[in-house]
């Protein structure tokens, strides 16, 4: 069995870069390789995959992708993480070394994914940009047709909510533009390092065509944005700015259905 990461290697591997995990970058790091499998089993990915990782952060979730025979690529955005996580690999998976790539940047700053084309996307997302990188490499590759990540819990049943439930909101319409998104479990804080004060969730996310629309999806999400920002307006009201006037508003609501 491949060697995962424990409590003790973590914790260790952060003494020796001098690391305090940042809140302001999200850095919660996985310390239970139980959940590490767990996530890698529920993600699909076989030794075929090149699987796309944001946020690798010390390298417990890249060991357990790279362990299934599968290539990673893996974006941080922290350059001492990212500079690091080649010689974790090296040392605990040596024979995986080459099936690595990793890419120091910021992924919301990412105009393209360097090198093969990714096939799937399992990534623990960072709590506090989680949903903007979400969309943003659902919108930048279409290579990847299946993923999983691990968000906030409260965010998790946002992204998979349905029309109609209290939670759906621009998230839920934003993502159902590229497929569709299902949880697939919650994951306690006792598995984190440091321990976060909140629950978090997994999401399977099957991508799809675009609906069939004449609009564009940039067209789209401004009507999105605009129907969510007020939540408590009329939509006529909240999409006045766009229609040109509530009437019109109205109008291409009715025509709408």
């Amino acid at each position: 069995m491949a060697a995962l990461l424990d409590p003790r290697s973590v914790r260790a591997a952060a003494e020796r870069l001098g690391l305090r995990p940042a809140k302001a970058l999200g850095q919660n790091f996985v310390v239970d390789a139980n959940t590490v499998r767990r996530i890698v089993a529920l993600g699909g990915v076989d030794d075929g995959d090149t699987v796309l990782e944001i946020g690798p952060g010390l390298g417990s979730l890249t060991l357990g992708l790279l362990a299934t025979g599968a290539s990673v690529t893996a974006v941080e955005i922290d350059r001492r993480l990212a500079g690091q996580l080649p010689a974790t690999v090296a040392e605990h998976q040596p024979q995986a070394a080459g099936r690595l790539r990793v890419v120091a940047s910021d992924a919301l700053a990412l105009t393209g994914i360097p090198g093969p084309a990714p096939t799937r996307l399992v990534a623990n997302l960072p709590y506090n940009v989680a949903v903007p990188v979400l969309l943003h490499v659902l919108a930048l590759s279409r290579s990847w047709r299946a993923g999983l990540v691990m968000v906030q819990l409260e965010v998790a049943e946002r992204l998979a909510a349905a029309p109609g439930s209290r939670v759906y909101g621009a998230p839920s319409a934003k993502l159902a533009w590229y497929g569709t998104a299902r949880r697939a479990g919650t994951v306690p804080p006792s598995v984190f390092w440091p321990v976060p004060r909140v629950d978090s969730g997994l999401v399977r996310i099957s991508r799809g065509g675009p609906p069939a629309s004449g609009a564009t999806r940039e067209q789209v999400f401004a009507v999105v944005d605009a129907a969510f920002a007020q939540r408590r307006k009329m939509l006529r009201s909240a999409l006045s700015g766009l229609a040109g006037g509530s009437a019109a508003a109205a109008a291409a609501i009715g025509a709408a259905g």
